[in-house]
């Protein structure tokens, strides 16, 4: 059986000249404070702060990096999602292999190394062995969520929470008096989509009702902690639209009569409310473009959203973003976070709007390109333009609780090593790097999300 380790230069260039100093920013900031204002943990795990139970539910099921290379390989969802714990365990053991080489592998490789402790490599010979040693320990007061959370060195984190949640799990972490820092994230995105059984109009009878009754929510969020709003979108269309046409498309919605056409539109003037009010409650604003979501229809059909089937799509943002940004984007009060799956878009469009509008900020490399080689390339098409500064930090946008560290420990490294690279080619001064770095890890989050 061979044995689980980890490498301490991993991902570090072989360069000697770059891995020194790669080396020496990452342990500036490999002990750093923990600050996720993007992810998708449940709140109820830290509320309830009960055992997690066993390792396959704590683990697999709730990553959809780890369920859609396992599907895309042929194992069904059934087995994963519905089968008996210990053989979920067994399947995933079985193909590890296909792990290697991707930031899922590296991930899962830290948690289990770092977070449980394991020094077997996961293979189908090893699977039930491995099981038992988690599910030990997950027995344990020291491995509870709000422990863990501790233990993480977790500042705060941020969940991502429906418009209509009645956030009850964030008021039980307050009122527990756990020191934790949990707090919400407002996304309104069933406001939003008229033409879909999903659309919610929060009561609201008229348009104008639907802005107030938004306006309301946003408050009561801000409440409870939140300092962001999220907003997925297929493509980041904004446009203002009249206040009686607004209203025509607000009651199609209501009757069921919306067309996609409709929808995009109304979603347009949303976007444009949602950053006057963002002018008006401070809350920055976020806008996750270019997911054509469940994509496999028959997948969301039998097992509902989040089972890594969202697709890209190619993302416009210059033209698509001009209404808004003309109307909030020179003002100091207003932050926009823009992400994207589209990488083309880099150096094209997102770094020189972020370098040039005040209000934006650069989201980090999401899903598909939060790995070794997309952030590297993120950083190359970005920074020379807008700078490191115009940029959001790092978040970890995850539901599998026991990563978190695991990723920003890739992205901790992967930014000292983009740095080393400017340093070994006498571009920036080690001097200047330290501060950088700093800011990548922790100090551009904190700033963006007003944390």
């Amino acid at each position: 059986m061979g044995s689980n380790s980890l490498n301490p230069d991993r991902f570090f260039d072989p360069d000697p000249s770059i891995r020194r100093v790669a080396r020496a920013l990452y342990e500036e900031t490999r002990a750093l404070p923990i600050v996720s204002p993007h992810g998708h943990v449940d709140a109820r795990v830290l509320a309830e702060n009960a055992p997690f139970p066993e390792p396959g539910s704590l683990i697999v099921q709730p990553d959809h990096y780890i369920l859609r290379l396992l599907y895309a390989n042929g194992v069904p969802l059934e087995d994963l999602l519905k089968g008996d714990p210990r053989r979920v365990w067994q399947l995933f053991a079985e193909h590890y292999f296909l792990f290697r080489g991707t930031p899922t592998g590296a991930w899962l490789e830290y948690e289990l190394h770092e977070v449980f402790g394991i020094r077997l490599s996961v293979s189908a010979e090893t699977a039930s062995r491995i099981y038992d040693q988690i599910s030990e320990k997950l027995q344990s007061p020291e491995f509870r969520p709000r422990a863990l959370f501790e233990r993480f060195n977790i500042e705060v984190l941020a969940t991502t929470d429906a418009a209509t949640d009645s956030l009850e799990h964030h008021c039980a972490i307050r009122e527990s008096g756990w020191k934790g820092r949990v707090i919400p994230t407002f996304r309104p995105d069933a406001q939003f989509k008229i033409s879909s059984p999903e659309f919610d109009a929060l009561g609201a009878r008229d348009y104008s009702g639907l802005v107030r009754a938004l306006a309301e929510r946003r408050a009561y969020f801000k409440q409870l902690g939140a300092t962001a709003t999220d907003h997925g979108v297929l493509e980041p269309y904004t446009a203002s639209l009249p206040e009686d046409e607004a209203e025509r498309l607000f009651q199609r919605g209501r009757q069921g009569e919306a067309t996609p056409d409709d929808d995009r539109r109304f979603t347009a003037h949303l976007l444009m409310e949602m950053a006057r009010l963002s002018l008006a409650d401070g809350l920055v604003m976020q806008i996750h473009a270019g997911a054509l979501r469940d994509h496999n229809r028959a997948v969301f059909e039998r097992f509902g959203p989040n089972m890594g089937g969202d697709i890209p799509v190619a993302t416009e943002f210059t033209r698509n973003l001009r209404p808004l940004l003309n109307a909030c984007g020179n003002d100091s009060r207003f932050t926009l976070v823009l992400f994207t799956l589209d990488e083309s878009t880099y150096s094209r469009e997102l770094a020189p709007l972020a370098g040039h509008y005040p209000a934006v900020r650069l989201g980090p490399p999401w899903w598909f390109h939060d790995s070794m080689e997309g952030m590297r390339r993120f950083r190359e098409r970005t920074t020379e333009t807008a700078s490191i500064y115009k940029t959001a930090g790092f978040n970890d946008d995850t539901r599998a609780f026991c990563s978190i560290p695991a990723r920003h420990d890739l992205a901790r490294r992967m930014d000292a090593n983009y740095l080393g690279g400017l340093v070994a080619r006498h571009v920036i001064d080690e001097s200047d790097a330290r501060p950088m770095a700093r800011a990548l890890a922790y100090d551009l989050a904190k700033q963006t999300y007003h944390l």
